[in-house]
């Protein structure tokens, strides 16, 4: 389908207002783009460690909305919108105070990313296959996982997945227990329950992350029985704690260094003796941050492994 798509340039000071009344005329939801830094608690939140070069903040924004052909009618929008534009200048800086218009392409944006998540080898034997695509095995020994991340984090593409998805297929031993921190997708507790583990917890912050994560448990074919789904902050929630268990062979976390850190602090109770702790979401710049965390909690670096400007501990 294609949409007409109204482009307001204005200016920061106006965007909340502009948008309540926005609303009024039957605008159901709006694109921001501005230069407003990000704050601390914005970044925290973020499932990157690599952020964009921030641009200089000159109070300029742009805020789109679209709507279908079909149902409108833009000449008059663009008059609705340019009586919003006097009513709120009134009241504050509008900057440009411009409203364009243009036609999107017609496209399947929600759908249209998967046209590049293809098949591929994570490891040695573990290939990863998006359950729309097809894959004839090339080895009888290959591991297949099916996955949909849906919005939620872990295709298995990224490097930080690999190298987990790589120690997990080095260290999980017939019957292990596993402890997923950060679970997204579900990927690396699959992964592990089908290079042999017994269970596998998994954890992330996010609900939609666990219930994709369930999903794909599903599809996987993985009994219900063989792994526990949970929604909170491990470091935070003494509740989840608890439910967490302890005593894992394997505790495995893809997630970020400012999380890995405080993390390492509290998730000893949850490793069984010479158990192993995976830890990967870590950008070069941040590894020595992540060893000294390790040192510091008392655990022995038994490896580091590397792919492009990512890093993945395992450590005992």
């Amino acid at each position: 389908m294609k949409w007409i798509r109204f482009t307001l340039d204005t200016h920061t000071d106006a965007v909340d207002m502009l948008s309540c009344m926005l609303d009024e005329i039957g605008v159901e939801g709006i694109e921001i783009e501005d230069h407003v830094p990000l704050s601390e608690e914005d970044k925290k939140k973020m499932f990157v460690d690599i952020l964009p070069d921030p641009e200089e903040n000159d109070g300029s924004a742009k805020v789109h909305f679209y709507m279908e052909p079909e149902n409108c009618n833009p000449e008059k929008v663009m008059l609705q919108v340019q009586d919003i534009f006097q009513e709120v200048k009134t009241f504050c800086n509008i900057g440009k105070g411009t409203v364009t218009l243009s036609e999107t392409e017609d496209k399947d944006w929600i759908n249209n990313w998967k046209t590049f998540f293809k098949p591929f080898r994570a490891a040695e034997n573990i290939v990863i296959k998006p359950t729309w695509e097809k894959y004839d095995k090339e080895n009888d020994s290959d591991i297949l996982i099916e996955i949909d991340p849906g919005i939620a984090f872990g295709t298995g593409s990224h490097e930080t997945t690999k190298l987990c998805i790589q120690a997990l297929d080095k260290y999980v031993k017939e019957g292990d227990s596993v402890l997923d921190v950060g679970c997204g997708s579900g990927i690396l507790s699959i992964a592990a329950l089908k290079l042999g583990a017994k269970h596998a917890t998994a954890i992330d912050i996010d609900e939609v992350a666990v219930k994709v994560a369930g999903e794909n448990m599903a599809v996987n074919q993985i009994p219900s029985s063989a792994y526990t789904l949970y929604d909170g902050d491990l470091i935070t929630n003494q509740y989840l704690k608890v439910k967490a268990g302890t005593g894992h062979d394997i505790v495995v976390a893809n997630i970020l260094a400012d999380i890995i850190i405080p993390l390492t602090d509290i998730i000893k109770p949850h490793i069984k003796k010479d158990g192993l702790y995976i830890v990967s979401g870590i950008i070069d710049t941040r590894e020595i941050e992540v060893r000294e965390a390790l040192i510091k909690n008392g655990f022995e670096i038994l490896d580091v492994t590397y792919m492009k400007e990512w890093c993945c501990f395992i450590a005992k």
